[in-house]
């Protein structure tokens, strides 16, 4: 009541602001216009715009002062740095606030992967919050590390920052009103909260499933027309730009004056590499900007859109009564930010960062870090017999999750063994299950992934988060193998059975509590080893590997149990008779 009372105080003029700031070009996303007039700030939210004394003068010279920005939809694992340094990182790029999905390290550890994110998120100057995983596992047809049900999840919907239910993508189950998926769409209701969707793929009549079942939003959407179809339903549409889906250039077409309003900005998985020197929301509005959308509509999508979609009715705004999260913008059109306030305290000042507390200690949890448990392979585990010459094959298609499902003649030796060809682009692709010591390798065949010798593997395999491995030969395969078991999860890269390129993620085998200049410092020389096995650069090997074992992105997977084909959700042969 105290600072209610001081807030309306501050607004009426009868008490000075904490602080004022002055000469500045306010962003009004309201009604996408420029307006001028000091801004005052009381216990961290505005309280009025128009002429205000205040304890503290802040000189905006002239920039324009945006509302800070939203990542709607982002798996802090992506980046495979915890929260503290992820929020270290977007807050140098104008976002203040992430709507995050840790269905990654829950489906290695479970709840504990949940609370773990919760509790190592607590009292940062960045306002993380969080959809429930709502499919661990993703399907039925693989190993994952946990099983949670409606009853795990519930305990979480008292938590503040809890806002709902993550993205749905387990669409058979929805269609077919499975008992255990309509208890956690019920439950996400009864509760008030928000259901977000996983629509890849599906037809417009699919969509009013996911619609009639109370699923609001979808960020898998990959041309203009699937974007207006999710439009007409109804849905808000999240534009996304990660590392691997680059969506934005596709999709924003469909956007235009009279539905803007419903579209919003996402990365969805976006490496720390990218997001240090590329950026992320800013990435987006930056390119939005690029392709012709009005630059305050661009920023309206990346704040106030993002903020009404999830019932952030505190955010997305400089207006009285909203969170004092901004920005000082010097060019609107290349968006180069200079400083971003959060809670009104400066948190980067020319492009550095300041005042960033060190949020809670937590206590060491084992658990944590010994979750890559498999038996060690032998190249016998790793032989693909094929009857014919003929093979079902994962075709890449570069910076894209979806695969190709090609079928072509490969390489054989004289016992019908496959045999990987650089000419032909084919390398064989396994995964190891590494949670449950259940001894489960599935195999296939890959092209497009464009290494010349060697082997990568990487413990990141979306969604299950088992071991999986692509190489040109059995031996580098299996010497890849042990070194992520010796390393307890991460990327190795390794070359005539030599370790040219490492990276640890000990926490559940995705992340790391180094800092992210150490684990950027980390990825630049797990670039550089790509480059001497022969990758291309024009898309991340190590990234899109680990989307070829989601099970539910079209069209050929491969998951511990083998190859998996998407349109029919059923594994298939190798062998193509």
């Amino acid at each position: 009541m105290e600072k209610l009372s001081r807030r309306i105080a501050v607004a009426s003029g009868r008490e000075p602001a904490d602080i004022v700031i002055k000469n500045g070009k306010i962003i009004d996303v309201f009604n996408l216009e420029i307006i001028d007039g000091d801004i005052a700030i009381v216990d961290g939210y505005f309280a009025g715009i128009g002429k205000y004394p205040g304890k503290t003068i802040i000189d905006a010279k002239g920039s324009y002062i945006s509302p800070a920005f939203i990542d709607a939809h982002v798996h802090i694992e992506s980046s495979m740095v915890t929260p503290i340094e992820f929020a270290k990182v977007l807050l140098l790029h104008g976002v203040t606030t992430a709507i995050c999905d840790p269905h990654e390290i829950a489906n290695v550890l479970g709840v504990e992967g949940i609370q773990y994110i919760l509790d190592s998120s607590e009292n940062l100057p960045f306002d993380f919050y969080m959809m429930l995983p709502s499919c661990v596992p993703a399907t039925e047809f693989e190993n994952a590390g946990a099983n949670l049900k409606i009853e795990d999840l519930k305990p979480f919907y008292d938590h503040p920052r809890v806002l709902g239910l993550a993205e749905v993508m387990n669409f058979p189950a929805v269609k077919n009103t499975e008992n255990s998926m309509m208890k956690k769409l019920l439950e996400t209701q009864n509760a008030g909260k928000k259901i977000d969707g996983h629509a890849a793929g599906l037809s417009p009549n699919d969509l009013n499933v996911y619609m009639a079942a109370g699923i609001r939003t979808d960020h898998e959407s990959t041309t203009a027309e699937e974007a207006k179809e999710r439009l007409r339903k109804g849905m808000y549409l999240m534009i996304r730009e990660g590392t691997v889906a680059k969506d934005l250039l596709q999709l924003i077409s469909a956007v235009n004056d009279r539905n803007a309003r419903r579209c919003l900005f996402v990365t969805d998985d976006k490496h720390l590499d990218d997001l240090v020197h590329q950026g992320s929301i800013d990435h987006n509005v930056r390119l939005a900007i690029a392709e012709g959308i009005f630059p305050l509509t661009a920023i309206q999508m990346a704040t106030l859109n993002a903020a009404e979609c999830f019932g952030l009715e505190e955010k997305g705004a400089i207006a009285p009564g909203y969170k004092a999260d901004f920005l000082f913008i010097n060019n609107l059109e290349a968006l180069q930010i200079t400083h971003v306030f959060q809670n009104g305290k400066t948190v980067v000042e020319n492009g550095s960062l300041v005042h960033f507390s060190k949020g809670i200690t937590l206590k060491e949890n084992p658990r944590l870090k010994q979750t890559v448990n498999f038996h060690d392979p032998i190249e016998n585990d790793l032989s693909i017999h094929l009857k014919t010459n003929r093979a079902n094959i994962i075709e890449i298609i570069p910076n894209s999750l979806v695969t190709r499902h090609i079928i072509e003649e490969t390489d054989r030796c004289e016992s019908g063994f496959f045999q990987s060809s650089i000419k032909k682009d084919h390398l064989k692709l396994a995964v190891i299950e590494r949670h449950h010591m259940t001894k489960n390798i599935g195999l296939g065949i890959v092209k497009g992934l464009g290494l010349k010798t060697g082997a990568i593997a990487t413990t990141i395999a979306h969604d299950s988060h088992n071991l999986i491995i692509a190489g040109t030969c059995d031996q580098d395969m299996i010497a890849a193998a042990k070194a992520i078991k010796e390393i307890q999860g991460g990327l190795i890269v390794v070359n005539n059975g030599e370790i040219i390129g490492e990276l640890a993620l000990p926490i559940a085998g995705l992340m790391t509590d180094c800092s992210y200049k150490e684990v950027y410092s980390g990825l630049n020389d797990i670039n550089r080893a790509l480059m001497e096995i022969g990758a291309s650069g024009q898309f991340n090997p190590f990234l899109t590997l680990s989307f070829l074992a989601l099970p539910v992105i079209p069209e050929l997977k491969i998951t511990d149990k083998g190859l998996f084909q998407v349109s029919k959700f059923k594994h298939i042969s190798i062998d193509c008779m």
